[in-house]
């Protein structure tokens, strides 16, 4: 994984929200606005402008950022050197999720503003206002399961979230990759089934790889595989 930094945390982890988005200069803002038109344009206004978090700060204890506009971060992500002045470190929740019979492995819709058409462990995604709770800390594993509802139409009544494994910190988007096993008491058919009648797109196909197939699959989708996802695999012992 040349380039990329690996993070590691505490299983007790905690996210907190620390301050508001900066002001930004008019003609900072100029340049992202034609940035964020140019993405909307190439992927047919498919993009949506929430607010998402960004670290500050990244301990092995103790995460500190905030939440700033979506259009910021593609903006960034479309021209790297943006992030001198934007300084945009997004957290992205990354689930590695155990079926009775295999792991899901996905690949994202074309229509993606980032990694668009790689494969990948089903769910990812950003953190958004909804994570933050009552004490006022982000609250990964109610994102994680939010994420796998939408995303493969899985729901969480039979699940059990593990603590965090490591973040991984790519090189020039910056997006800060949090790994965070899902023990789920449902078969890969069942599974398929929900995907295929409940969920947004976000995976076409979304595949269950039995454990002992699973070094191989990955051996052949090669550089089609977001990096992070075999580190986590590694990290839980399924591959070598």
């Amino acid at each position: 994984m040349q380039g990329f930094t690996v993070h590691e945390v505490s299983p007790t982890l905690e996210i907190t929200v620390q301050r508001e988005a900066p002001r930004l200069l008019p003609a900072l803002e100029a340049e992202i606005d034609r940035l964020w038109q140019s993405a909307q344009e190439r992927l047919s206004g498919a993009l949506f402008n929430g607010r998402v978090f960004s670290a500050d700060t990244v301990a092995a204890q103790h995460i500190a950022g905030h939440f700033t506009e979506f259009r910021r971060i593609v903006a960034q992500m479309a021209r790297s050197e943006l992030y001198a002045e934007l300084g945009l470190r997004p957290l992205a929740v990354n689930g590695i999720v155990r079926l009775s019979d295999g792991i899901l492995l996905g690949r994202r819709s074309p229509r993606t503003a980032y990694q668009a058409g790689m494969w990948q462990l089903p769910p990812a995604g950003s953190i958004d206002p909804d994570a933050v709770n009552t004490n006022g800390r982000i609250d990964l594993a109610a994102q994680l399961l939010k994420e796998l509802a939408e995303e493969t139409g899985i729901t969480a009544e039979r699940s059990a979230v593990g603590a965090p494994l490591c973040i991984v910190e790519h090189p020039r988007s910056h997006v800060l990759d949090i790994g965070i096993p899902l023990v789920i008491s449902l078969d890969g058919e069942t599974a398929l089934t929900r995907h295929r009648n409940l969920a947004n797109g976000e995976y076409d196909p979304l595949q269950v790889i039995p454990e002992a197939e699973l070094a191989a699959r990955l051996s052949a989708l090669g550089s089609a595989l977001v990096p992070s996802a075999r580190l986590f695999l590694a990290r839980l012992g399924l591959i070598g």
